[in-house]
């Protein structure tokens, strides 16, 4: 669990002192990079808000994070389980290879040994770890730069039409639909609950959603047509900042975000959002209870809608919002995201001290 650990502050000087009291026991997973690493790793330290730690090697993956390649800190499950070790290398060699259960097998191994080896050591399969470095390594060389073609091969596509079908069901265009030069910017985050995707301009936030929700595709077009130049990959100092603050978020450290952001939407929708931004962490409201603080007792089932509408996740967070009933309803993310994140929050103690209400939707242009 991510709150098992001890907190922020012992594992940050864990880090620095490189401690080996917790080697095994934490792993420390960095934004700017999207390396996870052993606490006693020789690298240069990070600063303290690009950390998140988390207790298990499975967690970090599962946030999307690659280990690394100074510490290994996959080696000791390796060393410990000669069918991870083997699997582990032949990864290493062919990191954008398309692996299958034949080239399993073809290694003499038993498919039900290597499901159950990897599970119990990392929290997913051998198939699912190397599907998911493919992918983000695609992604990462669009980012900085690269041309489709390396990406697709970085990805282990061997067909361009099979590469351009993959990131069109997680960004909704084509990956040459992409521009450089675009005013906005689409980035990958990796969290504790899965990966995401932030579209943000030079000044304000316009998209955070998780990868795997399936509306992303369609809000993605929406915004592509809706933005001068379409949308482009890359970082810029909003998406910085974003990234920062859900690291800390996750971490226990940050309660309320910061983060400029800007949505397009009726005067309706956008009183449902501010009124979102207003539920404090720990804490949920009713669809009714939305309508009456907006002065519509009668629109409950549009408060329903814009909330749905909402393409900023947990920044406005419409995780925070409950059935009549206290059942959590649907949520686009998942309801077993939506879940884990009201038990993030509410490990969270409240004072005035705990940070200002600010960064609320914002109603001028881009």
């Amino acid at each position: 669990m991510l709150f098992d650990l001890p907190n922020h502050d012992t594992l940050y000087r864990a880090l620095l002192d490189r401690d080996a009291r917790f080697d095994g026991q934490a792993y420390v997973c960095v934004a700017s990079t999207g390396i996870f690493c052993r606490l006693t790793c020789p690298a240069r330290k990070p600063l303290r808000d690009n950390c998140t730690f988390h207790a298990t090697i499975g967690a970090c993956i599962e946030a999307g994070f690659r280990p690394c390649k100074r510490c290994h800190p996959l080696q000791a499950a390796a060393s410990a389980d000669p069918t991870i070790d083997l699997l582990l290398k032949a990864l290493d060699a062919r990191p954008d290879y398309r692996w299958s259960e034949q080239d399993i097998e073809a290694l003499g191994l038993d498919l039900s040994t290597v499901r159950r080896s990897f599970k119990r050591h990392f929290g997913m399969t051998f198939l699912e770890m190397a599907r998911q470095r493919r992918l983000r390594e695609g992604f990462e060389t669009l980012s900085a730069g690269g041309q489709v073609i390396a990406a697709q091969y970085e990805a282990g596509f061997e067909s361009p039409s099979a590469f351009r079908a993959a990131f069109s069901r997680i960004l909704g265009c084509a990956p040459a639909d992409l521009k450089n030069d675009s005013l906005l910017k689409a980035n990958w985050v990796a969290t504790p609950l899965g990966d995401m995707i932030a579209v943000a301009s030079e000044t304000h936030l316009h998209l955070l959603e998780f990868v795997d929700r399936k509306a992303l595709p369609a809000e993605l077009r929406k915004l592509r047509t809706s933005a001068k130049g379409g949308i482009g990959v890359g970082e810029n100092k909003v998406i910085e900042h974003a990234k920062a603050e859900l690291g800390s978020f996750f971490s226990g450290r940050l309660s309320r975000f910061e983060t400029p952001l800007f949505q397009e939407g009726s005067s309706f929708a956008q009183a449902v959002w501010l009124e979102l931004r207003s539920i404090k962490p720990g804490t949920t409201r009713s669809y009714g209870e939305i309508a009456r603080r907006i002065g519509n007792v009668s629109a409950v089932r549009a408060v329903a809608r814009a909330n749905g509408a909402n393409q900023i996740a947990l920044m406005v967070p419409c995780h925070r919002v409950i059935g009549a009933d206290g059942s959590l309803t649907g949520y686009g993310g998942g309801l077993w995201r939506k879940q884990r994140l009201l038990e993030i929050e509410r490990q969270y103690r409240f004072s005035d001290e705990g940070g200002s209400e600010t960064g609320l939707v914002a109603q001028s242009s881009r």
